[in-house]
């Protein structure tokens, strides 16, 4: 692969990176990433992947844009209401990067269909807002040894997980939480969430998943990252592997 003049121009600011260079962008530029949920997370997951140059861009969400998505869903507009959420995010990001590949997919994720999603895809950004998905996401990835950069909002709080299962002794989801909670949904709703936690977890997940990609810099894998935003709080606790777990089998 050759990077052209443009692509030399677009992305001479990570070009002239010592840690990524040329092999570094041509390495973006033949990664595939699946985004699962193009809500309050996914948006900024999207909006830097793409304009990062990531070369193939699954986007995966059967919901449609709502007036009160628009507050921390920053990839929609007041004229995107109604619309399907997979199909107006591939529409902005192609105006960011016609260059790029994007996959989209107007519906949920399930047990009957991931397979034939997931393993198109080198990494899984999980930004679901329910734990049934997370932990389909988790067992899956775990299983067919996907690397998964998961994030998680609520009220003023974030969390920020990296399971890359292509290595060995990597906790999972599992050892965290071992059973989905009574609760199901991660209620914004019902909880309330303000806007800008939303865009600083996505961040983070788009800045490990290219660290990922790129194989720089130290992983999360291993790590929660904790950020209350209310606090301006940030920690970074050591996630073990739980005994009789299933990462352990």
């Amino acid at each position: 692969m050759t990077l052209s003049k443009t692509e030399i121009e677009r992305y001479a600011r990570q070009i002239v990176l010592k840690k990524i260079g040329v092999i570094g962008q041509k390495k973006l530029l033949r990664s595939k990433v699946l985004v699962v949920g193009a809500g309050g997370l996914g948006s900024p997951v999207l909006l830097y992947l793409a304009a990062a140059g990531v070369g193939t861009i699954g986007i995966i969400d059967n919901d449609k844009v709502e007036i009160s998505n628009i507050q921390r869903q920053i990839i929609y507009n007041i004229h995107d209401i109604r619309k399907s959420k997979s199909l107006t995010a591939t529409n902005k990001l192609k105006k960011i990067n016609s260059d790029i590949k994007i996959v989209t997919y107007t519906k949920r994720l399930t047990k009957s269909n991931i397979n034939n999603i997931v393993k198109k895809f080198d990494i899984i950004a999980d930004g679901s807002d329910n734990f049934k998905t997370r932990f389909l996401i988790n067992d899956y990835c775990l299983k067919n040894k996907k690397i998964l950069v998961s994030g998680a909002i609520n009220k003023f709080d974030g969390h920020i997980y990296t399971f890359n299962f292509l290595k060995k002794n990597t906790p999972c989801l599992r050892c965290f939480m071992p059973k989905i909670p009574n609760n199901n949904e991660e209620n914004c709703e019902r909880d309330g969430i303000l806007g800008p936690i939303a865009g600083i977890i996505g961040s983070i997940q788009a800045n490990e998943i290219l660290k990922e990609i790129l194989k720089i810099g130290q992983s999360l894998c291993g790590f929660i990252l904790i950020i209350n935003s209310f606090n301006l709080s940030f920690r970074k606790v050591k996630l073990k592997k739980r005994f009789k777990c299933l990462c352990n089998d």
